[in-house]
């Protein structure tokens, strides 16, 4: 028996890191996921080396619409939906000065928006499905569980963009599960500090993406990378496996009474301006 036994899952952002190692746990655990990347070759690379019933989207989940079409493949592939992750995402990073509008707004669409799409293209599934289980007596579960950063809680030099949008998506999360409570849609958050993925490798292994012609430059520098470590009690960064077993818990019937929650996985790193 699997904690998410006869669920389905959506993971954005599915095909490489935390995403990908949260959907091989999820699968693990007797989930169908559906496999989400902005490339269509590496997300069916991915949902082929993984061990389990996939389905896959492949779209820019920024594009109005898009989000909508991520909700309607999932329910054609596995007909329902239990649980979404928002995890889709990257880095541009720049200290404010320097920073464009497109760059700033950038963030706030893919880590902000694009989550807040996602919720709401579910709405006319699960608030109907809760309002007849209601009917019936009967609680069943489902489970929002957004992905932000420590960024978004004390803030990042060079990442005013990126923690204002990570910010932003605790405000989302407590205001959907203030909203969404009462149809039994458990919403949380984990908050990650530093993991190892492609976003937070060295630059000069990190590589780049493109966005609409433009390359953004992934990864931090080396000796920020040290002084992360130096900073963490644990010793070092999560490894992406040790960031999908938060993020399972949240999806699970064992977190049917945790709601409305930031889950904070640094490492116990604490460090820097909070509130």
């Amino acid at each position: 028996m699997g904690l998410l036994d006869g669920k389905a899952a959506i993971i954005t952002g599915s095909a490489r890191g935390i995403g990908r190692a949260t959907a091989e746990r999820f699968i693990s655990e007797g989930a169908k996921v559906l496999i989400n990347d902005i490339d269509g070759d590496v997300a069916e690379r991915a949902a082929g080396e993984i061990e389990g019933e996939t389905a896959v989207f492949a779209g820019d989940l920024t594009k109005p619409g898009v989000p909508d079409e991520l909700v309607a493949k999932a329910n054609e592939a596995f007909g329902q939906v239990d649980i979404v992750v928002n995890n889709a995402g990257y880095t541009w990073d720049g200290v404010v000065h320097k920073m464009s509008d497109e760059q700033f707004q950038a963030m706030i669409d893919i880590h902000t928006v694009v989550p807040f799409r996602v919720i709401r293209a579910l709405a006319p599934h699960w608030r109907e499905a809760a309002k007849t289980e209601a009917g019936e007596g009967r609680e069943v579960f489902r489970k929002i569980v957004n992905i932000t950063s420590i960024s978004g809680t004390m803030g990042n030099a060079g990442q005013a963009n990126y923690s204002a949008a990570k910010a932003g998506v605790t405000g989302l999360t407590k205001t959907i599960a203030k909203e969404w409570g009462q149809f039994k849609v458990n919403v949380n958050a984990v908050a990650f500090g530093f993991v190892e993925t492609r976003l937070t490798a060295a630059k000069e292994e990190a590589g780049s993406i493109e966005r609409e012609g433009e390359k953004i430059e992934l990864g931090i520098p080396e000796q920020q990378r040290a002084m992360a470590s130096m900073i963490i009690p644990l010793g070092r960064p999560a490894q992406p496996e040790e960031a999908a077993g938060p993020v399972l818990f949240l999806a699970s019937p064992l977190a049917n009474y945790v709601h409305g929650q930031i889950l904070n996985v640094t490492g116990g790193q604490f460090g820097g301006m909070t509130t």
